[in-house]
């Protein structure tokens, strides 16, 4: 079982696989409005089951449910974006 959280804390969602955290993607909230999607990163692991492209989804559902402008930095979210023009609109 798959589960994406934000664990603002460490301002970074994560994905889990079995309870264990299998990859994250780490963010900036360097104003109200917006989101900098800074990083994404799988652990070795859990590559090629599609967990990166889950949490980008994630991770876009979320700042679209929450009224969010998309800076996209991270290489990895910048192109799912750009496979999947659906979320261009969030794009700041």
């Amino acid at each position: 079982m798959t589960d994406v959280a934000d664990n603002a804390e460490t301002e970074r969602f994560e994905i889990s696989v079995d309870g264990e955290v299998a990859g994250f993607v780490k963010y900036r909230l360097p104003r109200p409005g917006r989101i900098v999607f800074v990083h994404t990163e799988i652990d070795p692991a859990h590559e090629g089951k599609g967990l990166g492209s889950k949490l980008a989804r994630a991770v876009l559902d979320s700042a679209r449910e929450r009224g969010l402008e998309v800076v996209p930095m991270c290489p990895f979210i910048k192109g799912y974006i750009d496979r999947h023009p659906e979320y261009a609109d969030l794009v700041a």
